[in-house]
This record gives C-alpha cells, sequence and structure tokens, in this order.
C-alpha cells in the first residue's frame, strides 16, 4: 500500500499505533532542538515541540502530509523529559513514585493549508515504588529513551496504579486526536471516514 503521510517521528510505539489504525506511512525523522524555553509551560512546550517536528519535517518533503508528535510527563509543573544518565532516570522514578502525574501529548499535521494541532491530556497514578524496584528497571534499558523515564506498555505497567485518559496518549500518540486530524484532512484510517 502506498504511503499517505510521513511520520516525523523515529519511534517505533508511533509506527505501531499508526499501523494499528491503518494508516500507511514512512518515516522521516525531525531533528529539532527540544530544549524547553525558560519559563515555558509545560503544555505550550510540548504542542511548539509537536509543530516544529511537523514543519521541520514539512520543509524538506511536501509531497505529502507530515504527522509528528511530542510527549512529556508533567509534575507539579515541571517537565520530566527523557532521563540524561540513571542517576536522573532514578530521581524521576522516586519523584513519580505513589503520585499522580500528567502525561500531556500534542500531535501536529502539516499540509498545504498549514499546520493543525490536537492536545491530549492523561492523569497517571503510580504506586509506591522501591530504590531497588527502580534500579532493576533502569538495568532493562526501557527507560532510557523515554519521558519521565517510564514506557507505559513496557516492564512499567506494573508500576501503574490507574489511567485517566489515553493509553495510546500516554504510550506517544493519542489515536482519537490523531483520527480526528487525518479526517479534516481528508486522510483515511482503517474504517471509510463519513462526513
Amino acid at each position: 500500500m502506498n504511503p499517505v503521510l510521513h511520520l516525523a517521528s523515529a519511534s517505533p510505539r508511533r509506527r505501531e499505533l499508526l499501523t494499528q489504525i491503518g494508516v500507511p506511512h514512512t518515516v522521516l525523522s525531525a531533528d529539532i532542538d527540544e530544549t524547553a524555553h525558560a519559563g515555558e509551560a509545560p503544555h505550550d512546550y510540548v504542542q511548539r515541540m509537536a509543530r516544529n517536528k511537523a514543519r521541520a519535517v514539512w520543509e524538506k518533503e511536501t509531497r505529502l502530509p507530515v504527522l509528528a508528535a511530542d510527549t512529556t510527563v508533567v509534575l507539579d509543573g515541571v517537565i520530566y523529559g527523557k532521563p540524561r544518565d540513571r542517576a536522573h532516570a532514578l530521581e524521576m522514578l522516586a519523584h513519580l513514585s505513589g503520585r499522580t502525574h500528567e502525561v500531556l501529548t500534542a500531535v501536529a499535521l502539516a499540509a498545504a493549508r498549514g499546520i493543525e494541532l490536537r492536545m491530549n491530556v492523561s492523569s497517571v497514578k503510580f504506586r509506591v515504588l522501591t530504590i531497588e524496584e527502580c534500579a532493576a528497571y533502569w538495568e532493562t534499558g526501557e527507560p532510557r529513551d523515554k519521558a519521565g523515564a517510564y514506557a507505559i506498555q513496557g516492564f512499567a505497567a506494573v508500576f501503574i496504579e490507574s489511567l485517566i485518559g489515553s493509553y495510546s496518549g500516554v504510550m506517544g500518540l493519542p489515536l482519537y486526536e490523531t483520527a480526528e486530524l487525518l479526517r479534516s484532512a481528508g486522510i483515511a484510517h482503517w474504517c471509510k471516514m463519513g462526513p
């Protein structure tokens, strides 16, 4: 099947989720500066990142629409991005332990008519974690490239007491919002779309 859009992400999870809803695509990763601006609110940051990723790929390749997403974990107004190293990951997990945090995922679609954006906010509650669990989790390799140092679809599933919101959003591509963007651009997913 011919691709109908470019996915501006090297994330295998986002590829799997897009494939799950039957959208043939190609991957063209966006190389952008992901540094938060001083005083930037988490909602503004994640939306800016998704827009910038979509724009960066669209400026290189305009043959197909470009879908991009960005996910971040937020606790007490602080952005928890990807951990720098083991100590940073263990610190993040210790802060998340026994508490509820937000996972923000923005999805952007760049096409000839401009960039459209949708936002998903989910709440995730962790059970209390031990230092030993956090250290063992680091050794799995899973936290190294994940916002908040965990993957809901992986070993960290046993840490999660409750989730209010979108499981796919916490994974990195909220499928409801993604389907809305695709529908607005006339791009079909697995089911034929109505008006």
